[in-house]
Order: C-alpha cells, then structure tokens, then sequence
C-alpha cells in the first residue's frame, strides 16, 4: 500500500503593486496649490523683497524714479550705531515685558474665576470677554482716546469727582510718559485679556478633579492645588500664550500710534512707531526694512525659544 504525500500547498506569487501605487500620489499637491500660491504671493515674495530692500538705499526718490542703489551691509551698520534704535529696543523689551505680565496674570485670574462661578456668571462674563475681543484695536483705541480726553473726557471727569488727585478735568494723558504709558498699558491688557483668559480655561476645564482631590484631601490649601496641580498641567498651555502674546504686544503699534503718536518726543517711540516714523515720514525705506529684518529675526528668537521649551515640556510629562 502506497502512502501519498500530501503536496505542498500552492503559494500564488502576490500581485505585483501597479504603477499608479509605485508612482507618488500626487492629488494633495495639486489640492494644496492654490492656498500655496496664495501665502507665496502675500507672505513669501514682500518678505524677500523686503529682506532685498534692506540692502539698498530706497528713498522717496525711488518712489518716483524707480532708482535705487545696493549698499551691502550699511543699513545695517547705520541701525546698530543708532542710539534711537536701542533706545526703541529697550522701550520695546520694557513695556512688553510690561503688557505680557499683566494680561498673563489678570488672565490667569479671570479664567480660574471662570471656574469658580455659577453656570449663569460665567455664561455671561465669557459672551462679555467675547464682545471684548472682537472689538477692533483701531476702534476701541478711538474709544479710549475720548475716555482720556482732556476737557470733556469721561475718566477725567470721573477722577476730578473723586477729589484725590486734584482737578484732572484737563489731563493730557499723552502730554506725561508716564501716564502715556499707564493709558496704552491698560488698553491693550484689556484687549489681550479676554483672548488669555478664554485659552487658559478652556484648557484648565481638563485638568483631571482627581488630583485637585487628592491634593486637598493631603491637607493643601487651595493656592497650593493651583501652583502645584493646576499650573502643572496648564504649562504647555501657558508657554503657547505667552509666546504669541509676546509677539503680539512686541509688534504693537496702531494703540500707541493713536493715543500718543510716540510722544511726547521719543518717551513712547517703539519699535513699530519707530520702523513707522523711519520708512514712511522719514522716507528712509531701506533703514526702514533693515528695522523690520531685525525684528523678525528677534521674534524668530524667541518663537525657536518657545518651541523649545514647548518640545521638552512634552517630554517631561
């Protein structure tokens, strides 16, 4: 009796891929061309322009003879030398560091608030913030020029009533650096609030009760809770704020512009005012790129900073 052997199963050769799935998709790049054209027209082409004409002496000749000459690194060794350029840099650095810290404090604040109050209160103080926000810098800068009016503006008015400071009814507030500075300090934390506060509690809603529990249940106090737990799980959070209300406030302009116009004299002459007053009433278009550069390559700074920080915050929790 003969024994069969089995044959070995028959293993079919798996089909060979087809040239479309060997050749790249290509349908993506074409989906993503028009939003490319796009951002390479608006954003790309004037920032090399812009990098371009800052190797050149652009004037207000140039404006109407098209003539201009390259110049190499000298715009840019005029505006290291220039003491108002330092001058406008540390008023920079100071008064952002100004407005960074208050509306980051004021809207930690209000969004643990927002945690603390009924359903009702913070229903109604979120559609307020809201209001708030959306409200245009130009226009609500025009509302605060006529809050600060001397003669007949409101806080003014108010202030006098209050008989502390004396009559203030014809109070220039842009005429003092000081109080210059006071006036555009609280107008832009109140715009910068509302956006903060609104972030911070969003993502302060998921931070897990459990651990607020179990901390209080070891005996911390409240304060302890939200340093320890709160700002812990808040930290990705609060850097991605922070950087874009860094860049945000670094970059103002149209607040001081119309509130003081840089002055009195240079006392609120920023970079943005400055860069301002240098390309379009001083015509100085190429010092005034050279301005620009500089700044963005500050804020590339800091922005790489940030991601940094953002990258080894992710790996530490």
């Amino acid at each position: 009796m003969s024994v069969r052997t089995p044959a070995p199963p028959s293993t079919s050769a798996a089909p060979a891929p087809s040239a479309r799935g060997r050749r790249r998709d290509l349908t993506p790049l074409w989906l993503l061309t028009p939003a490319g054209l796009v951002i390479t027209v608006v954003t790309i082409a004037p920032i090399f322009y812009l990098v371009y004409t800052s190797f050149t002496d652009y004037n207000q000749r140039t404006l109407f003879t098209g003539e201009f000459t390259y110049t190499g690194l000298d715009q840019y060794t005029s505006l290291l030398s220039s003491g108002a350029f330092w001058r406008s840099l540390l008023r920079t650095v100071l008064f952002t560091t100004a407005m960074v810290a208050g509306s980051m404090l004021i809207g930690m604040a209000v969004s643990h608030l927002l945690t603390r109050v009924s359903t009702f209160w913070r229903y109604t103080t979120t559609v307020v913030l809201i209001l708030a926000w959306a409200m245009p810098n130009v226009a609500s800068t025009l509302v605060w020029n006529w809050l600060f009016q001397p003669g007949y503006g409101v806080l003014n008015w108010l202030l006098a009533q209050l008989r502390v400071f004396g009559d203030t009814t014809d109070l220039n507030w842009a005429d003092d650096p000081m109080l210059a500075y006071t006036a555009i300090w609280l107008l832009i934390v109140w715009q910068a609030v509302p956006f903060i506060a609104l972030t911070l509690n969003a993502a302060e809603q998921q931070v897990p009760p459990e651990y607020q529990e179990a901390a209080r249940l070891d005996g911390a106090g409240e304060f302890t809770v939200y340093r320890v737990i709160t700002l812990t799980f808040l930290r990705p959070t609060l850097l991605l704020v922070t950087i874009l209300s860094v860049i945000w406030d670094y970059n103002v302009f149209n607040q001081i512009w119309l509130f003081s116009a840089g002055g009195p004299g240079e006392a609120t002459s920023t970079l943005g005012v400055f860069t301002y007053r240098t390309a379009f009433i001083g015509f100085d278009i190429g010092q005034g790129a050279a301005i620009s550069v500089v700044t963005t390559l500050i804020l590339l700074g800091l922005t790489a900073l940030y991601i940094r920080n953002l990258l080894k915050s992710g790996e530490n929790l």
